[in-house]
């Protein structure tokens, strides 16, 4: 047997080559195979996010740009306000009006809310049509919104009224920071004026805290210009005319001097008889003062008056009494009653209602 026989006879069949795969190359396959499915799902729908994108920034711009916008022109009609108020400071028309300083710290207050409501009117509104680009349903989000608004108007009802009154009373300018005013529920000199809650500093020294909506009638002492009034009593029998002069020539010096020429607004006028008694009369004294000025410029006119009416021997009724003679020192012996008889024990009268002794009986 030749050999290659005997090699052919004995040589085992070759094993044939195996079916799995690599694992690197099923890697490599998947990840093709995905990077061609995101390239065709971005080859699909790269237009409509290229649109809600564009929709999204031009939203954003006009919102931006409209935001700017009115607060700009809510700042301009704040300078225009302050403009005008300035223009009319120190004239006629001026005095009766609130000073410079207060316009301007209210113009502040107004602009401050009016950009601040501008802006969130402004920015949820766009908030709205971007949600609505990317095809959310917003129904349910302004139902929802709906139920917690009316849930939140009933729960925090007081909230909202005194909300709506702090921004009336800005607006209207009703009172300000350092006037004295009269809410009804307190008075005082206002410390701090909030949209929810004014701080007033009472006559002791107090701080009130007065709910806006709470406010039911306000009396401003501090805007326009106050009076002040002085009554001044004499006796009946003064003579009218003499009264009248030497009140007229107080008033005269009093208008002429500083500081008080300043606070008075017009001349201090004698009214006349305000009432008639028996044994009095009552001469009414008025002028108009700067706001918050009246009560000193009614002391300094008591203060005048006194004097000169001590200088023109004018007695005010409750002054003191004049003197009168001294009346002769009363007798004590007035006022001692007679010696009765039953003072003396011996006398007839006491043995007349001494007790009759009871008869003796017999033994």
């Amino acid at each position: 047997m030749s050999l290659p026989v005997l090699l052919a006879a004995g040589s085992t069949p070759s094993p044939s080559p195996s079916t799995s795969t690599d694992p690197t190359v099923a890697t490599l396959q998947d990840a093709q195979e995905s990077a061609t499915n995101a390239a065709g799902w971005i080859e699909q729908n790269w237009s409509t996010w290229l649109s809600i994108g564009l929709r999204v920034l031009l939203i954003l711009v006009i919102a931006g740009v409209l935001r700017v916008v009115v607060r700009r022109a809510i700042t301009k009609l704040i300078e225009h306000m302050n403009h005008t108020a300035q223009a009319v400071d120190g004239t006629a028309l001026g005095g009766l009006l609130v000073n410079v300083e207060r316009r301007r710290q209210r113009s502040q207050a107004i602009g401050s809310v009016l950009r601040s409501v501008a802006s969130f009117l402004i920015m949820g509104t766009g908030a709205l049509m971007i949600l609505g680009t990317f095809e959310i349903n917003l129904a349910p989000l302004l139902a929802s919104a709906g139920v917690a608004g009316v849930a939140i108007g009933f729960g925090a009802r007081n909230l909202v009224t005194d909300f709506l009154s702090g921004v009336f009373m800005i607006l209207e300018d009703q009172y300000g920071v350092g006037d004295t005013i009269d809410a009804g529920v307190a008075s005082g000199e206002v410390v701090e004026v909030g949209l929810r809650v004014t701080k007033l500093r009472g006559d002791n020294g107090e701080i009130w805290y007065v709910r806006n909506g709470e406010v039911k009638r306000i009396g401003n002492l501090s805007q326009g210009w106050a009076t002040a009034g002085v009554d001044v009593t004499v006796r009946a029998s003064e003579d009218l005319d003499r009264v009248q002069g030497v009140l007229n020539e107080v008033a005269e010096t009093m208008s002429k001097e500083e500081p008080w020429n300043e606070r008075l607004w017009g001349p201090i006028e004698v009214l006349g008889l305000d009432s008639v008694l028996l044994d009095s009369m009552v001469v009414r004294v008025s002028a108009k003062t700067m706001p918050g000025k009246a009560l000193s410029v009614e002391r300094e006119l008591r203060w005048r008056i006194k004097r000169a009416f001590d200088a023109a021997d004018i007695r005010i009724v409750g002054g003191p009494a004049p003197a009168e003679e001294e009346a002769p020192a009363p007798d004590p012996t007035e006022s001692v009653a007679a010696p009765s008889a039953h003072a003396n024990l011996a006398s007839p009268q006491v043995a007349a209602t001494a007790p009759i002794p009871a008869p003796s009986t017999p033994k």
